[in-house]
Protein backbone atom coordinates (compact mmCIF):
# COMPACT_ATOMS: atom_id res chain seq x y z
CA UNK A 1 0.00 0.00 0.00
CA UNK A 2 1.25 3.46 -1.26
CA UNK A 3 0.97 6.53 1.13
CA UNK A 4 2.03 10.06 0.61
CA UNK A 5 2.05 13.62 2.16
CA UNK A 6 4.49 14.58 4.65
CA UNK A 7 2.33 14.73 7.94
CA UNK A 8 0.88 11.06 7.33
CA UNK A 9 4.56 10.18 6.85
CA UNK A 10 5.81 11.43 9.72
CA UNK A 11 2.95 9.89 11.73
CA UNK A 12 3.65 6.67 10.28
CA UNK A 13 7.26 7.00 11.43
CA UNK A 14 6.59 8.23 14.59
CA UNK A 15 3.81 5.58 15.35
CA UNK A 16 4.03 2.44 12.89
CA UNK A 17 7.60 2.58 11.87
CA UNK A 18 7.83 -1.19 11.48
CA UNK A 19 4.48 -0.82 8.87
CA UNK A 20 6.88 0.84 6.56
CA UNK A 21 8.67 -1.27 3.94
CA UNK A 22 10.63 1.24 1.60
CA UNK A 23 10.50 5.16 1.49
CA UNK A 24 10.47 7.33 -1.48
CA UNK A 25 12.29 10.74 -1.34
CA UNK A 26 11.66 13.72 -3.96
CA UNK A 27 13.17 16.42 -1.73
CA UNK A 28 16.28 16.77 0.67
CA UNK A 29 14.76 16.85 4.18
CA UNK A 30 17.12 17.29 7.29
CA UNK A 31 19.84 15.69 8.71
CA UNK A 32 17.68 14.98 11.76
CA UNK A 33 14.99 13.75 10.13
CA UNK A 34 16.76 11.96 7.63
CA UNK A 35 18.94 9.79 10.43
CA UNK A 36 15.32 8.58 11.62
CA UNK A 37 14.54 7.60 8.42
CA UNK A 38 17.82 5.86 7.79
CA UNK A 39 17.32 3.91 11.42
CA UNK A 40 14.15 1.79 10.21
CA UNK A 41 16.83 -0.09 7.62
CA UNK A 42 14.54 -0.13 4.78
CA UNK A 43 14.94 0.87 1.55
CA UNK A 44 15.39 4.45 0.92
CA UNK A 45 15.20 5.20 -2.84
CA UNK A 46 15.59 9.03 -4.12
CA UNK A 47 13.15 9.68 -7.01
CA UNK A 48 12.56 12.67 -9.55
CA UNK A 49 9.27 14.72 -9.44
CA UNK A 50 8.07 13.25 -12.31
CA UNK A 51 8.27 9.33 -10.89
CA UNK A 52 6.99 10.91 -7.66
CA UNK A 53 4.01 12.72 -9.78
CA UNK A 54 3.28 9.15 -11.51
CA UNK A 55 3.32 7.38 -7.70
CA UNK A 56 1.58 9.28 -6.01
CA UNK A 57 -1.14 10.01 -9.43
CA UNK A 58 -1.06 13.22 -8.79
CA UNK A 59 -1.39 13.91 -5.49
CA UNK A 60 0.35 16.12 -3.41
CA UNK A 61 3.38 13.78 -2.16
CA UNK A 62 5.11 16.59 -0.38
CA UNK A 63 8.32 14.77 -1.55
CA UNK A 64 7.80 12.01 0.91
CA UNK A 65 6.31 8.70 -0.49
CA UNK A 66 6.57 5.09 1.09
CA UNK A 67 5.19 1.42 0.60
CA UNK A 68 3.40 -0.05 3.84
CA UNK A 69 2.42 -3.09 5.02
CA UNK A 70 -1.55 -3.45 4.50
CA UNK A 71 -4.00 -2.30 7.16
CA UNK A 72 -7.33 -4.81 7.64
CA UNK A 73 -10.72 -4.31 7.91
CA UNK A 74 -13.24 -5.39 11.25
CA UNK A 75 -15.37 -7.78 11.69
CA UNK A 76 -18.51 -6.76 12.53
CA UNK A 77 -18.69 -9.92 15.22
CA UNK A 78 -15.74 -7.84 17.29
CA UNK A 79 -17.73 -4.76 17.91
CA UNK A 80 -20.42 -6.50 19.26
CA UNK A 81 -19.50 -5.89 23.03
CA UNK A 82 -19.05 -1.66 21.82
CA UNK A 83 -21.38 1.40 23.16
CA UNK A 84 -21.05 3.50 20.37
CA UNK A 85 -20.55 2.76 16.66
CA UNK A 86 -21.65 4.57 13.54
CA UNK A 87 -22.94 3.47 10.07
CA UNK A 88 -22.96 4.95 6.51
CA UNK A 89 -25.03 4.01 4.77
CA UNK A 90 -24.24 5.17 1.00
CA UNK A 91 -22.04 7.49 1.75
CA UNK A 92 -19.61 6.61 -1.17
CA UNK A 93 -16.85 9.37 -1.13
CA UNK A 94 -13.42 8.29 0.17
CA UNK A 95 -12.76 11.72 1.08
CA UNK A 96 -15.78 11.61 3.44
CA UNK A 97 -15.70 8.07 4.75
CA UNK A 98 -12.19 9.40 6.02
CA UNK A 99 -12.73 12.17 7.20
CA UNK A 100 -15.53 11.00 9.32
CA UNK A 101 -12.97 7.83 10.60
CA UNK A 102 -10.72 10.96 11.87
CA UNK A 103 -13.67 12.40 13.85
CA UNK A 104 -14.99 9.24 15.12
CA UNK A 105 -11.45 8.27 16.31
CA UNK A 106 -10.86 12.20 17.91
CA UNK A 107 -14.30 12.01 19.67
CA UNK A 108 -14.65 7.94 21.08
CA UNK A 109 -16.59 6.51 18.70
CA UNK A 110 -16.05 2.42 19.03
CA UNK A 111 -16.19 1.71 15.11
CA UNK A 112 -17.48 2.89 11.54
CA UNK A 113 -19.55 0.59 9.80
CA UNK A 114 -19.26 1.16 5.94
CA UNK A 115 -22.58 -0.32 4.39
CA UNK A 116 -23.62 -0.82 0.97
CA UNK A 117 -20.62 -0.38 -0.47
CA UNK A 118 -18.93 -3.72 -2.30
CA UNK A 119 -14.86 -2.10 -1.81
CA UNK A 120 -13.14 0.68 0.83
CA UNK A 121 -10.57 2.40 -1.43
CA UNK A 122 -8.36 1.78 1.60
CA UNK A 123 -5.22 4.29 0.62
CA UNK A 124 -7.86 7.01 -0.04
CA UNK A 125 -9.60 6.06 3.46
CA UNK A 126 -6.13 6.50 5.35
CA UNK A 127 -5.09 9.69 3.80
CA UNK A 128 -8.07 11.41 4.41
CA UNK A 129 -8.24 10.08 7.80
CA UNK A 130 -5.18 11.55 8.59
CA UNK A 131 -4.19 7.73 9.84
CA UNK A 132 -7.06 7.72 11.85
CA UNK A 133 -8.29 4.25 10.01
CA UNK A 134 -5.26 2.76 11.45
CA UNK A 135 -6.67 3.38 14.70
CA UNK A 136 -10.35 2.81 14.08
CA UNK A 137 -11.85 -0.72 13.90
CA UNK A 138 -13.54 -0.49 10.08
CA UNK A 139 -15.81 -2.67 9.32
CA UNK A 140 -17.74 -3.54 5.52
CA UNK A 141 -20.90 -4.53 5.55
CA UNK A 142 -22.09 -5.08 1.89
CA UNK A 143 -25.84 -5.96 3.35
CA UNK A 144 -26.70 -3.07 5.81
CA UNK A 145 -30.22 -4.54 6.86
CA UNK A 146 -28.28 -8.13 8.17
CA UNK A 147 -25.85 -5.62 9.68
CA UNK A 148 -28.36 -4.01 11.20
CA UNK A 149 -30.42 -7.05 12.48
CA UNK A 150 -27.42 -8.26 13.91
CA UNK A 151 -26.49 -5.15 16.12
CA UNK A 152 -30.34 -5.48 17.32
CA UNK A 153 -30.24 -8.55 18.18
CA UNK A 154 -26.85 -7.70 20.40
CA UNK A 155 -29.50 -5.02 22.10
CA UNK A 156 -28.41 -1.44 19.91
CA UNK A 157 -30.72 1.05 19.91
CA UNK A 158 -30.38 2.40 16.29
CA UNK A 159 -30.36 6.36 15.64
CA UNK A 160 -31.01 7.70 12.58
CA UNK A 161 -29.71 11.15 11.69
CA UNK A 162 -32.21 13.35 9.80
CA UNK A 163 -33.32 16.88 9.16
CA UNK A 164 -36.45 15.93 10.61
CA UNK A 165 -36.04 14.12 13.94
CA UNK A 166 -35.46 15.20 17.47
CA UNK A 167 -32.87 17.72 18.27
CA UNK A 168 -30.07 15.63 19.61
CA UNK A 169 -29.57 17.61 22.85
CA UNK A 170 -33.11 16.68 23.71
CA UNK A 171 -32.91 12.95 23.00
CA UNK A 172 -31.64 10.12 26.02
CA UNK A 173 -29.50 8.06 24.39
CA UNK A 174 -29.40 4.47 25.20
CA UNK A 175 -25.53 3.54 26.26
CA UNK A 176 -25.21 0.37 23.39
CA UNK A 177 -26.09 2.69 20.37
CA UNK A 178 -25.62 2.69 16.89
CA UNK A 179 -25.78 6.22 14.68
CA UNK A 180 -27.04 6.08 11.09
CA UNK A 181 -25.46 8.27 8.43
CA UNK A 182 -26.64 8.91 5.44
CA UNK A 183 -25.18 10.15 2.46
CA UNK A 184 -25.36 13.54 1.44
CA UNK A 185 -28.04 13.05 -1.87
CA UNK A 186 -30.24 10.42 -1.14
CA UNK A 187 -30.01 10.72 2.57
CA UNK A 188 -31.05 7.49 4.83
CA UNK A 189 -33.87 5.41 2.18
CA UNK A 190 -37.43 5.02 4.51
CA UNK A 191 -36.88 1.07 4.79
CA UNK A 192 -33.92 1.56 6.89
CA UNK A 193 -35.64 4.56 8.51
CA UNK A 194 -38.10 2.38 9.55
CA UNK A 195 -35.76 0.22 11.27
CA UNK A 196 -34.22 2.77 13.53
CA UNK A 197 -35.98 3.31 16.88
CA UNK A 198 -35.51 7.30 16.72
CA UNK A 199 -34.49 10.02 14.39
CA UNK A 200 -32.18 12.84 15.64
CA UNK A 201 -30.87 16.20 13.90
CA UNK A 202 -28.86 19.05 14.56
CA UNK A 203 -30.62 22.02 14.81
CA UNK A 204 -28.76 25.21 13.79
CA UNK A 205 -28.97 29.15 14.50
CA UNK A 206 -29.85 29.46 10.74
CA UNK A 207 -31.93 28.47 8.46
CA UNK A 208 -30.13 26.02 6.14
CA UNK A 209 -30.65 23.09 3.91
CA UNK A 210 -28.14 20.70 5.19
CA UNK A 211 -24.28 20.41 6.46
CA UNK A 212 -21.64 17.90 4.33
CA UNK A 213 -22.29 14.70 6.35
CA UNK A 214 -18.39 15.11 7.52
CA UNK A 215 -19.46 17.91 9.05
CA UNK A 216 -22.45 16.98 10.49
CA UNK A 217 -20.71 13.76 11.82
CA UNK A 218 -18.62 15.73 13.67
CA UNK A 219 -21.37 17.91 15.30
CA UNK A 220 -23.32 14.94 16.08
CA UNK A 221 -20.16 12.87 17.88
CA UNK A 222 -19.12 15.66 19.44
CA UNK A 223 -22.47 15.83 21.30
CA UNK A 224 -23.04 12.62 21.71
CA UNK A 225 -19.80 11.86 23.30
CA UNK A 226 -19.36 14.51 25.16
CA UNK A 227 -22.95 14.84 26.28
CA UNK A 228 -22.72 12.35 29.16
CA UNK A 229 -25.81 13.71 31.82
CA UNK A 230 -28.43 12.13 29.82
CA UNK A 231 -26.67 8.83 28.72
Amino acid sequence: MLIYGKQLFLYLLSRYPKRIQSIYLAKECDKKLFSSIAKLGVKIERVDEKKAQAMAKGGNHQGFLAEILPFGLTPLSSLKRANFLVMLFGVTDMGNIGAIIRSAYAFGVDGVIVANLKDLKLEQVLRASSAAALEMPIVLAPNAHDALNELKLENFSVYAADMNGENVLDVKLDKKKLLILGSEGEGIPNRVLEKCDKKICIKTAREFDSLNVSAAAAVLFDRICNDKGKE
